[in-house]
């Protein structure tokens, strides 16, 4: 549950944000584990709190490892699936309604629609993600590839969430750092950058991203699971557990009130899931975190150390190549992205959606 927060006065007294950035830095994340475990070897003794479990278990916790060839994710799209696919695309065209109409209805996939449903299977039940493979893009103008996007992926969950703010269901995933360098307050969010984006997750139960163009360099995107990194934190420190599990502040960035108040971690139904952005607590690049809002503590930005690099150790990358869908479970796995390279053949560009089955 999210409860909101006005902002306080500032005092000469009041604590201070630890000594921590958007980007980890693992020796400063060991000099501060070292301190506080200095200061309190106890810690590690902790009980775990009420309704948490020594472990979860099932197929979506799994390790980078434990997965050694692409046919155990990639669905590649036959030529008669591409067929009817381009069949559904035509008859909602001729059906001359909004984009906002794009659905299962309105795109038919007869044969198709069994196989998504399928998949969409492994995304609740099973390992939380799939990668279909491949879309001809350039055979689509930009509205028919808006259109196709959306059309398959309501045959996966078919509610759309809000990607931001403006109430938008599409977000279009590309470096902005020059076009929109003298925005008002920058750049706040990796995502419209080349630079590395760190291990989060996105609003929604589901996210889907497909990639309209990859990069010339890096750009790999990877992801892990939460219930990996839950069980290795109540093996060895389930005083992080009681951390993640309490009220944190997330800074709303000039937003009214100025922040909320939420858990990172929660435990529902035999999952553990973990829900929460980094930047929302060390802010990013020309975006600060707000001044006058309660800072973190330092056993918060540890645990938000400790997530980030369990979840690196135990991440998958995937090869996400021009055309590619990728549908990963949000409330069971982090996600995160390499930095990039672009030149003037190569721009990464993807789209973005966040999804929920009714």
């Amino acid at each position: 549950m999210t409860t909101t927060a006005t902002i306080p006065a500032s005092t000469n007294d009041a604590p201070k944000q630890p000594n921590i950035d958007y980007h980890p830095d693992e020796a400063k994340y060991r000099a501060r584990e070292a301190r506080l475990l200095a200061e309190n070897p106890d810690r590690v003794n902790a009980s775990l709190p009420d309704s948490f479990p020594k472990q979860v278990a099932g197929p979506i916790v799994w390790e980078g490892k434990d997965w050694t060839s692409e046919d155990q994710w990639v669905h590649h799209l036959s030529a008669d699936e591409l067929q009817e696919i381009n069949q559904a695309l035509n008859h909602f065209k001729g059906l001359d309604k909004p984009l906002g109409y794009v659905g299962k209805d309105t795109f038919p996939l007869p044969t198709l629609s069994a196989t998504l449903r399928g998949l969409a299977g492994e995304l609740y039940s099973g390992r939380g993600f799939f990668v279909l493979r491949t879309l001809p893009l350039d055979t689509y103008s930009r509205e028919d590839i808006a259109i196709v996007y959306a059309g398959i992926s309501s045959h996966v969950g078919s509610a759309r969430g809000k990607q931001d703010g403006t109430g938008a269901v599409l977000s279009h995933i590309k470096d902005l750092s020059v076009s929109h360098a003298h925005e008002k307050g920058g750049i706040g969010n990796s995502a419209y950058t080349t630079d590395k984006q760190v291990f989060h997750t996105d609003v929604g139960d589901l996210i889907a991203l497909m990639a309209l163009q990859s990069a010339a360099e890096g750009g790999t995107s990877r992801i892990s699971s939460g219930g990996r990194v839950y069980n290795e934190l109540a093996a060895t420190r389930p005083d992080i557990i009681n951390t993640l599990s309490k009220p944190w502040p997330l800074d709303s960035f000039g937003g009214d009130p100025g922040y909320t108040l939420r858990p990172l971690l929660y435990h529902e139904d035999g999952h553990a899931i973990i829900q929460y952005s980094r930047r929302h607590f060390t802010g990013y690049n020309a975006q600060k975190r707000s001044p006058n809002i309660p800072p973190i503590t330092e056993e918060q930005a540890e645990a938000l150390d400790a997530v980030h690099f369990l979840a690196e150790k135990y991440s998958l990358g995937l090869n996400f190549q021009k055309g590619d869908i990728q549908y990963i479970n949000s409330m069971g796995l982090l996600h995160a992205r390499d930095a990039f390279r672009d030149d003037a053949e190569h721009t990464f560009t993807s789209l973005d959606s966040s999804l929920a089955a009714k």
